[in-house]
């Protein structure tokens, strides 16, 4: 599937659940060049797609981080 993605860096950010979305996204796109953060408000429609490039950053109303950030 994403068999490069051990050669980019991090696949999945646990220590960001309940950090800022925007401090989240920050980090994620640093810590791992080959991936596009994406700040996604909860309830919000995305599709089911698995890319290796996308992080999801789901957030609350108030911005905060709801769901571990992992690539999909």
């Amino acid at each position: 599937m994403c068999k490069f993605l051990g050669a980019l860096g991090k696949s999945i950010w646990p220590e960001l659940l309940g950090a800022q979305g925007k401090v989240a996204e920050e980090t994620i796109e640093r810590e791992n060049t080959g991936v596009d953060a994406v700040i996604v408000p909860e309830g919000s429609m995305v599709t089911t797609d698995f890319r290796c490039d996308r992080v999801r950053v789901w957030v609350a109303k108030n911005g905060i981080v709801t769901r571990i950030p992992t690539i999909g």
